[in-house]
């Protein structure tokens, strides 16, 4: 499965230098003025797995094929951008398509990079984004609330608890709260599913900060200032040490974060929370030919792992082979595993496990 994740912000916090460090270009504008990007800057990024290199040299492969996730840098949104102010209309139908969002709040100052309501305050730059998304979505319900409401007029009980569904959540967001705060159940959240409404998407919160202050940065200090409950949800990310690593070697980019006092980079940091909060994992599967790596939901059924490498796959299956990616490369082979009894069939009703290497018979 594919992973979008929208970039999104006031101008110049530091937006489009994220992007090209993250994307590791130098194709998004990057200039001290709102605006300077257009259109949607789009890059594709190699998740980061270190599984991979040690499945593919036991099964000795001619490929490594990592997971990706898209980004999508867009424009620096401001106040009344659900009003097309600063082009905001196009800008958010942008993130319509995206599977979270990543709002870059600004961390750090800088006399010479302007700000565009004059200071660093971070909970009000979060309100101002969040404000301007559930605007857009209460347009989006209030036409679809109009046409809901004749189509209850029937007394079809679907149509009238759809009606009654887009009714609760106008109401909900004419609250000032966001879409994903409204207790909902499976089929309710599906029976939305087509508004694409922009706060129902999982949040991020990357915050730009200077390089002297990463090592220092405390989540639950931040997270209180932004006005969030969780702190998981934040990341602290030097949009420059990111730009600074783009002509790095692995080697020299290593060494450079541990000079810093650096675990890891802001990428991997911002991936790795971007699927826990999405609920993704990743199974593999590797041979000769290849060894790659597949995204998918949480809690996912082996025939719905298989669906994602081809819907044949999933409609034709019958059993997988499964071990997990430590027994494989313990054991050096596939065929050792199996005689050591860490290969196993698996039916339709098997959960997937993160670090699962999986190989699937169906029928054609």
């Amino acid at each position: 499965m594919s992973v979008k994740i929208a970039i999104v912000g006031l101008p110049n916090v530091g937006k489009s230098t994220l992007f090209n460090a993250l994307t590791r270009t130098k194709g998004a504008e990057a200039q001290n003025y709102p605006f300077c990007t257009i259109d949607p800057n789009i890059g594709i990024v190699e998740v980061p797995d270190h599984r991979l290199s040690k499945l593919s040299n036991t099964s000795g492969s001619e490929k490594v094929i990592p997971a990706a996730i898209e980004f999508v840098d867009i424009a620096g949104l401001v106040k009344e951008a659900s009003e097309g102010e600063g082009l905001g209309n196009k800008f958010l139908a942008n993130i319509r398509e995206c599977d979270a969002i990543a709002h870059v709040v600004r961390g750090f100052s800088d006399a010479n990079v302007t700000h565009v309501h004059g200071e660093v305050d971070p909970k009000f730059d979060r309100e101002i984004i969040e404000s301007e998304l559930l605007l857009a979505d209460l347009q989006t319900l209030e036409k679809r609330l109009g046409k809901a409401f004749s189509e209850s007029k029937a007394g079809d009980k679907e149509k009238v608890a759809y009606f009654k569904l887009v009714d609760r959540m106008n109401e909900h967001l004419k609250s000032g709260n966001l879409a994903h705060n409204l207790e909902m159940d499976e089929e309710e959240m599906l029976a939305l599913h087509d508004l694409h409404l922009l706060t129902m998407k999982p949040y991020l919160y990357v915050v730009n900060v200077q390089e002297d202050q990463l090592q220092s940065f405390n989540k639950e200090t931040y997270a209180s200032q932004l006005g969030i409950d969780d702190h998981n949800k934040v990341i602290p990310i030097s949009a420059k040490i990111e730009e600074d690593l783009i002509d790095f070697s692995q080697e020299d980019a290593d060494e450079f974060l541990k000079e810093l006092g650096i675990e890891e980079t802001g990428l991997n940091a911002l991936i790795r929370s971007a699927y826990d909060t999405l609920g993704l994992i990743t199974y593999f599967t590797s041979g000769e030919k290849e060894t790659r790596a597949w995204t998918v939901k949480l809690d996912a059924l082996a025939p719905q792992a298989a669906g994602v490498i081809h819907t044949d796959f999933e409609k034709g299956f019958i059993k997988a082979e499964v071990v997990h990616w430590q027994d494989l490369v313990s054991h050096g082979s596939e065929s050792k595993a199996k005689e050591s009894g860490k290969v196993r069939l698996e039916g339709k009703e098997y959960i997937v496990r993160d670090g699962d290497v999986m190989h699937f018979k169906f029928s054609n």
